[in-house]
């Protein structure tokens, strides 16, 4: 009782403190206002606790762990003995990658809270990677609480078991896992990885092959699941479901990497140490921690997943992306820089370097990054779309239409998966005004890929504009609507056709429906306000107008929409002036 009663009197002072580290920052901000703060200084700290702490928060709002991790340190250097301090210190310092000094700060935490399950995690995976396995277990038993921490801490705990030699006991372990239903995974899977280490081949191939079962399409346990085939002795089977998985997921890396792999005499395992096995754990729950959560737990979990394998390149990867989603695009650029050479994800990498260089606005390095990666490899599509996107994004329209040529002239025979470089090359075309390549492009496309429907809103909505095989053209759209209702780009082209045919009451049903999906995008709310103007709906054409007017149209755009706002338009029965295509989503990733 004494213990629990000093707990909470040790929380009320942390919440005090806290209150009261609130108050002063909030008396801070009113005093020098938020947007003096400068989180790029070359010397991150205020001159008061309070502005250290401020400085902090505020770093955490905008997802800066670096930043926000030397804040907490220079407040907590203020005052060493506060809890919340040091607790967030030490977690921050954790997810922006210094392990040295975020172990330091993990045992202060754990000597004044020595059940601080966070803490126990890190020094746990910290004793696992010095191979300090009895340690490692001990450690991470505090970290036992709830349904991701306990699963962590048990795999990491059999994989410590399994460092030490007893791998009897480390699968006895997991086969005691239990109490949440998506636990049969993780048992099956980490204990396939360990006998597979260990060199029980049967005892892997029945352990991974359930794994295999409950997730088919998951690349990890599939490359896990084939490699334990081959080296058991099965490697016809291992091809059949390498040739299934490469069905699914035609030129993945991991994929053809892993069928070089079982060529050999003798493959190797997935996991090359037990200090991988636990990283594989950490990397996976990060990852998906991560989807949902761009917070600093999925970093730390990614983090320290490093910390015990650097060559964990799907956790790099997840790692940048989280970075990428914060737009700390230099961050996520020194992560996957990381990525080893010899690594099967290597040039995905580099292509989203590129991406991340493109982010930045530094056009021509992300051009040359990318370039260099098709001049070495023209057959890699992922290459060859990756700059042709970032080139037609930016207008450079001729380009891009040579490098989606370059890509396509390595096709033998164009497979339904390669759609999207027909249409990317088709869009590219057509802002060339080379119709009739454009059009081939695009039904090429079609051909490939006959219910997709970013291909007939595209030539749809062209062949309208072009007031050209109308019947087909409207068809394409409705049908493109029929398959993405919920995609604003897609109805707006709908209603546009239905105003450029005259079909003005049917145009004002459709856009006003595309502004309900889309209200920030200006080329949509455009056209609304040319529909309520030919159906005499004037006062509501000029609201709508002055909202594309507020929300950053391109400037060619922004003229002709400052005009309508003064002129208004012609009526419905005279032509109506050139403007603005459909809306259209850019389907590149950056």
């Amino acid at each position: 009782m004494q213990k629990s009663s000093s707990n909470r009197t040790d929380r009320r002072r942390r919440s005090a403190k806290a209150a009261a580290l609130a108050a002063s920052a909030v008396m801070l901000l009113f005093a020098t206002g938020a947007a003096r703060v400068d989180l790029t200084m070359a010397d991150p700290a205020a001159e008061t606790l309070s502005g250290n702490y401020l400085a902090a928060r505020f770093a955490g709002q905008q997802s800066d762990l670096d930043a926000s991790a030397r804040y907490f340190a220079e407040a907590l250097a203020d005052d060493p003995d506060d809890p919340f301090l040091l607790e967030r210190t030490f977690a921050l310092t954790l997810a922006s990658g210094d392990m040295e000094t975020g172990m330091e700060f993990g045992e202060r935490l754990v000597s004044a809270d020595r059940d601080n399950r966070l803490a126990s995690l890190a020094l746990g995976a910290d004793a696992l990677e010095k191979g300090n396995w009895a340690v490692a277990i001990e450690r991470l038993k505090p970290a036992n609480v709830g349904p991701l921490a306990g699963l962590t801490v048990e795999v990491m705990s059999a994989w410590a078991e399994a460092g030490a030699g007893d791998t009897k006991k480390a699968l006895a372990r997991l086969d005691k896992l239990s109490g949440e239903d998506w636990y049969s995974f993780f048992r099956s899977y980490h204990g396939g990885l360990i006998a597979d280490l260990a060199g029980d081949h049967s005892e892997a191939v029945k352990r991974l092959g359930a794994a295999f079962a409950i997730d088919a399409g998951n690349v990890r346990v599939t490359d896990a699941f084939i490699r334990a085939l081959a080296r058991a002795g099965n490697v016809d089977e291992a091809k059949k479901i390498l040739s299934v998985g490469l069905a699914r997921a035609p030129g993945h890396p991991l994929l053809t990497a892993v069928a070089e792999e079982i060529a050999k005499p003798e493959p190797a395992a997935l996991v090359s140490s037990p200090k991988a096995g636990a990283a594989e754990i950490l990397a996976g729950l990060g990852a998906a921690i991560g989807r949902d959560d761009t917070g600093e737990l999925a970093a730390v979990y990614l983090q320290l997943a490093l910390h015990l394998d650097p060559t964990a390149d799907l956790a790099r990867l997840s790692l940048a992306e989280i970075f990428e989603r914060t737009k700390q695009y230099e961050r996520a650029i020194e992560v996957l820089n990381g990525v080893p050479d010899e690594s099967p994800l290597k040039r995905n990498a580099e292509i989203q370097i590129g991406f991340d260089y493109n982010a930045l606005d530094k056009v021509d390095d992300a051009r040359k990054h990318l370039a260099k990666l098709v001049e070495e490899d023209p057959s890699d599509l992922d290459a060859v779309t990756a700059l042709g996107n970032v080139l037609r994004v930016r207008k450079i329209f001729d380009e891009a239409a040579k490098v989606y040529t370059a890509g396509i002239n390595t096709l033998k025979t164009p497979e339904p998966q390669h759609w999207s470089l027909f249409y990317y090359r088709g869009i590219a075309l057509e802002r060339t005004k080379r119709w009739p390549e454009s059009e081939a492009d695009f039904r090429t496309a079609l051909r490939l890929a006959p219910d997709q429907p970013l291909v007939l809103n595209y030539l749809g909505y062209s062949l309208v504009d072009r007031g050209e095989k109308l019947d087909e053209a409207l068809k394409m759209i409705e049908k493109a609507v029929e398959l993405e209702p919920e995609d604003g780009y897609i109805v707006d082209s709908l209603g546009w056709v239905y105003f450029k045919l005259g079909r003005y009451e049917d145009a004002v049903k459709q856009l006003e429906r595309a502004v309900d999906l889309k209200p920030e995008d200006p080329v949509i709310n455009d056209h609304l306000g040319d529909a309520y103007f030919q159906v005499g709906r004037k006062l509501e054409a000029r609201f709508q107008w002055s909202h594309a007017r507020d929300r950053n149209p391109e400037p060619e755009e922004l003229a002709k929409i400052l005009k309508k706002l003064q002129d208004g338009m012609p009526p419905p029965d005279q032509p109506a002036s050139a403007d603005a295509g459909p809306a259209q989503v850019d389907t590149t990733k950056n």
